[in-house]
């Protein structure tokens, strides 16, 4: 799994211009799956996520959590975070998992980050053509990818 995750003082999708889903304070993250995910990778990467400490604290050090200042997160799937751009102009997906192993491996992720975080994951729509509008605070954009632990 790969996952960009972007501090944000607001963000929200729309789907078909009707607004899908939005947050204040939070994080906004885009979520990958390739084929060689399992509840392994949900487990770490979900953890990372609600505990990432990269808000500011009392003297503007980037050391709380979301849970430390209540913040949301707004989850997008993304088959495009797995592109190929070795060969041409034309980005491969190849490694992206397909909608019946990626749909059921997003819904799980989905339910980690609640069980984690104590609140509802505001989503977009697996597979949907989403608008996704944010302001990016700081900017902070983390990347992390649950095959690259060490």
């Amino acid at each position: 799994m790969r996952a960009v995750i972007q501090r944000v003082s607001e963000a929200s999708v729309k789907i078909d211009g009707i607004i899908k889903g939005e947050i204040n304070q939070g994080f906004m993250v885009l979520l990958g799956i390739e084929d060689a995910d399992t509840q392994e990778d949900i487990d770490w990467l979900s953890q990372k996520i609600a505990n990432m400490r990269v808000f500011g604290d009392e003297n503007g050090l980037m050391n709380k959590a979301l849970a430390d200042i209540d913040g949301n997160i707004l989850l997008i799937s993304q088959f495009t975070l797995f592109a190929s751009t070795k060969k041409g102009n034309r980005p491969g997906f190849t490694r992206s998992a397909k909608p019946e192993k990626a749909i059921p491996l997003y819904e799980l992720f989905i339910k980690s980050l609640e069980n984690l975080t104590g609140k509802k994951i505001v989503t977009g729509e697996f597979g949907a053509d989403m608008k996704v509008s944010l302001i990016n605070d700081g900017p902070v954009t983390i990347t992390i990818d649950s095959k690259d632990k060490q």
